[in-house]
């Protein structure tokens, strides 16, 4: 047994650090890491290591756990700000053109490859929704405008919580009736009040706990996501909404060690990203793809050409979104882990009379080359289009640790390229009564500020406030920072 545990460690270590180098090498050739992931777990599968894995139930609950994983890195690392502009049309884009994508893609595969109406519109749903983490890892490495990244960051937060339950109710052999949509809505709005309550609820206890350790607080906080999963899960709701919500919430108030926080949450997503696909192309079977592949280039063409195109034009409609920003929206509709573990899915509920195990492998092959197609040119198309910005300024960063012995917070501030609290004077800041900047850092070297002191872009900021402060504080370092210094009197409150 020891040596056994040793063994998988030593396997399971060599996979994670294969899977971070390949992480450089796919930004340096421009190709999507979750392939090389995928790749990884196929070299060590049966057909070329021979490591025999072929549990779909065990694979199916591990890919659930990693989903809930990258939703909750998704929302905690996700700006409010940055995505509020978009709320609409990726809600839309979550909803209306999920049922959309399933509708279309059900509707042309059945006259397409002959299958049975309920089993066309099965494969339309878990074709239907776009992959958090494909997009969480490819967009943001992209450029584009605020509002098109924020969209599609919500889409692929928000639009596998109406997916899986469509799977669910797609695979199972009990009818659907006249309450089924009302089920679907249930099921959303309840699951997106329990993550807003686990969201707002573990804020205040975070910031009352004092906890006695800086890791505690990132683990704590990715805790209250996972918890909001299992709340919504055993009341039957949408677990993963609630997962996502929570974590959005606690991503975007006040935390203590908001920074480590962040940084935690994506050092997890990237674990359970890398774990994902290489499970995932462990359990797959090459040999068995063969079949497959006129059935996935099938699939992929009507998910390419007609339904996504249709379903962001249904979405878009209302917001007037131009043409070029649509055309970008219907090629950024990345596939990745999501749908193979709804496939996983039909393939453990659905009846015998169902060849899931055919959709399985269809899933597989059109996620490598959708991938391949999509995530490669995606820069490309950007910058055909006009869609690309090539820099814009990110938000001011600040990061607080308590001193709670002194009731007061020490905030750590970092100037970004681009931001208006570049050439501001520090007797322009007015931080609020309670509230100073006692050390500015730039270019490795530490100083003491006086009020003629003047702040620029990379500068880093030690500012200490008072507890009761420290919110008014790190609301006008924002509001400064987007407005710059008359950001009083053009309204700019710095509230996310």
């Amino acid at each position: 047994m020891s040596n056994s545990l040793e063994l998988m460690l030593g396997i399971g270590a060599a996979v994670v650090l294969l899977g971070v180098v390949a992480v450089r090498a796919s930004v340096r050739v421009g190709l999507p890491s979750l392939l090389l992931y995928l790749g990884i777990g196929v070299l060590l599968g049966e057909s070329v290591l021979g490591v025999q894995f072929e549990n779909a139930a065990l694979t199916e609950s591990l890919g659930l756990a990693a989903l809930v994983l990258i939703l909750a890195e998704g929302g905690l690392t996700t700006r409010w700000a940055q995505v509020r502009p978009a709320l609409g049309i990726g809600v839309a884009l979550s909803t209306v053109a999920v049922a959309v994508s399933i509708g279309v893609t059900g509707f042309a595969l059945h006259l397409l490859l002959g299958l049975e109406w309920r089993t066309a519109f099965l494969w339309g749903a878990v074709l239907s929704s776009t992959d958090a983490a494909a997009v969480f890892s490819v967009l943001r490495g992209v450029g584009v405008r605020r509002r098109l990244s924020g969209a599609l960051e919500l889409e692929s937060g928000l639009n596998d919580a109406p997916v899986v339950i469509a799977v669910l109710m797609l695979a199972s052999p009990d009818p659907l009736t006249w309450w089924s949509p009302a089920l679907v809505v249930y099921e959303l709005a309840a699951g997106g009040l329990i993550g807003l309550a686990f969201g707002f609820g573990g804020a205040w206890a975070l910031r009352r706990a004092a906890l006695p350790a800086t890791g505690l607080y990132p683990l704590a906080t990715l805790a209250v996501c996972v918890l909001g999963y299992a709340a919504g899960q055993s009341v039957h709701a949408s677990g993963l909404l609630a997962t996502y919500a929570a974590a959005l919430v606690l991503g975007n108030v006040n935390l203590p060690h908001r920074a480590a926080v962040r940084s935690f949450a994506e050092g997890t997503g990237w674990l359970a990203q890398i774990g994902l696909f290489v499970l995932l192309g462990l359990y797959a079977s090459p040999a068995a793809l063969g079949r497959a592949l006129l059935p996935a280039l099938i699939a992929a063409a009507v998910l390419l050409l007609l339904a996504r195109p249709l379903s962001v034009l249904a979405s878009a409609l209302p917001f007037r979104v131009p043409w070029r920003e649509q055309a970008f929206l219907s090629w950024s509709g990345l596939r990745g882990a999501v749908p193979i573990v709804l496939a996983l899915i039909a393939f453990t509920h659905a009846p015998a009379s169902v060849d899931a195990g055919l959709l399985v492998d269809v899933v597989f092959v059109l996620v490598v080359l959708l991938t391949l197609l999509q995530g490669t040119t995606l820069p490309w198309v950007a910058r055909l289009l006009g869609v690309a910005r090539s820099t814009e300024p990110t938000e001011v960063e600040v990061d607080a640790a308590p001193l709670d012995e002194l009731s007061a917070d020490l905030l750590q501030v970092r100037i970004p390229l681009g931001s208006k609290l570049h050439g501001v004077y520090l007797r322009e800041l007015r931080l609020p009564t309670g509230a100073s900047v006692s050390l500015v850092v730039r270019d490795g070297q530490g100083f003491t500020p006086v009020p003629d002191t003047r702040l620029k872009e990379r500068d880093q900021l030690l500012v200490v406030s008072t507890t009761s402060a420290r919110e008014r504080t790190e609301q006008r370092i924002r509001a400064v920072d987007r407005a710059g210094r008359l950001a009083r009197w053009r309204g700019e409150s710095g509230r996310s």
